[in-house]
């Protein structure tokens, strides 16, 4: 085995690749196709979307679990460890087992170079492949069209939400970005758009492929109920629903998605109403506008783009807060520092910057000439040299009734998370 550690495998992966991000699955096809022993035989669900893919996963993961399913899932960033990008039967696989897998795709890649996403996707296919799992639910990590997880073809895809991210990689529009992330779709099979705006692109590359194309508010509903929803669908509605346990409206839009998609795969997988309320209920994501504690109250999201900015925001103002708002936050440079700043600027009373521990890492300085050309005065802007030290300084000037805001990247939520 090249190494004994999942340390040292990720820090050699890294360096594998002359370039973090090659979108393209020529070379990760043709080693899967060299390392697959067997092949993936379980329903497979591909989620894409530019906000709340991880959330419809979770619900995915957390009802067909209730129905007694094996259920594999691949999801990517990590939080705290790599270990949660690949769980099997809910529980996160070990170091063993996915250095076990790094060696095999390193066996098989011959000569080719693989990328940092693109090692890990193979590995996690391959474990998937051995667990004899009765469903399987893949994330896209960049796109759609050309992210790695596209190598499989999915049963049925779930497109959550289409907005601009990840720009140079995708394109500056709605519609270009919509083509990419259409790219999961394959011919006469199903695919849900959870959103209320979809853009054309997404409804032509539909028509283009002969996909069955399910939309919310036209092939299936839900209606809020004083003290739960119901799900709407011509032939099996369910009525009654448990409010989702995981906070924000818009997950309702997501459960709805969801209930579609599982909705088209009913035969292969039936659920009960029991599977599908329990799952509601336990279904959970940490980062995703997860609340913890009280005097501070310390609420973690990894918003960080416009359209989860403007989610998270309407959050905050949902929830009461007699006290002020403190800001924890940080950016990658590629991102849309200008107009999450400005979309967040009216909840926040104080922020407090610190740069990543990360590649295209936005820096101190540009963190705060940033947030000065937002109107952000000097005497509510505040550098430290870590999460760590930012976070304590926050607790420390807290006082009662006040809220720690965590957001602007995965990388800022695995920062606070250990430490609250």
């Amino acid at each position: 085995m090249r190494f004994d550690n999942l340390e040292d495998w990720l820090n050699w992966q890294n360096t594998l690749h002359p370039q973090e991000i090659e979108l393209g699955l020529e070379r990760v096809t043709a080693v899967w196709q060299r390392l697959q022993s067997q092949p993936l035989t379980c329903p497979v669900i591909t989620v894409a979307g530019t906000n709340g893919k991880g959330s419809c996963v979770a619900f995915l993961e957390a009802i067909l679990r209730s129905a007694s399913y094996r259920v594999g899932c691949y999801t990517s960033p990590h939080l705290v460890r790599y270990n949660e990008r690949i769980v099997i039967d809910g529980e996160p696989v070990s170091d063993e087992q996915i250095c076990a897998a790094f060696e095999r795709v390193d066996q098989a890649r011959g000569d080719a170079t693989l990328t940092y996403f693109e090692f890990g996707t193979l590995a996690a296919l391959d474990l998937f492949a051995a667990a004899g799992l009765d469903v399987v639910v893949l994330e896209v990590g960049l796109g759609g069209r050309l992210d790695a997880v596209n190598i499989i073809d999915a049963d049925v895809a779930l497109i959550s939400t289409v907005d601009i991210d990840h720009g140079d990689w995708l394109g500056s529009t709605r519609e270009e970005i919509g083509r990419e992330k259409a790219g999961v779709m394959r011919a006469g099979r199903p695919v849900v758009f959870a959103g209320s705006d979809m853009p054309d692109s997404i409804r032509q590359t539909a028509a283009q492929l002969g996909a069955q194309l399910l939309l919310a508010g036209r092939d299936y509903q839900w209606r809020r109920q004083d003290q739960g929803w119901d799900w709407l669908y011509a032939t099996h509605p369910r009525h009654s629903l448990p409010l989702p346990t995981m906070r924000g409206d818009f997950q309702l839009q997501n459960a709805s998605a969801v209930l579609m998609a599982l909705e088209t795969l009913r035969d292969r997988l039936p659920l009960d109403q029991r599977a599908v309320r329990i799952g509601l209920q336990e279904a959970q994501l940490p980062g995703r506008y997860q609340v913890i504690g009280r005097d501070p109250q310390v609420v973690l999201d990894v918003a960080h783009n416009a359209q989860a900015a403007r989610a998270l925001s309407a959050n905050l103002g949902d929830m009461f807060c007699h006290g002020r708002t403190i800001a924890l936050f940080s950016m990658l440079a590629d991102k849309e520092i200008d107009q999450v700043v400005q979309i967040m600027a009216p909840r926040i009373d104080d922020w407090y910057l610190f740069a990543l521990d990360a590649p295209r890492a936005a820096s101190l300085p540009q963190l705060e000439q940033r947030l000065q050309e937002q109107g952000i005065a000097e005497a509510h802007r505040y550098c430290f040299d870590s999460a760590t030290a930012a976070f304590a300084a926050a607790k420390a000037v807290a006082g009662e009734g006040d809220r720690i805001v965590a957001f602007g990247s995965f990388y800022v939520v695995g920062g606070v998370l250990p430490l609250v």
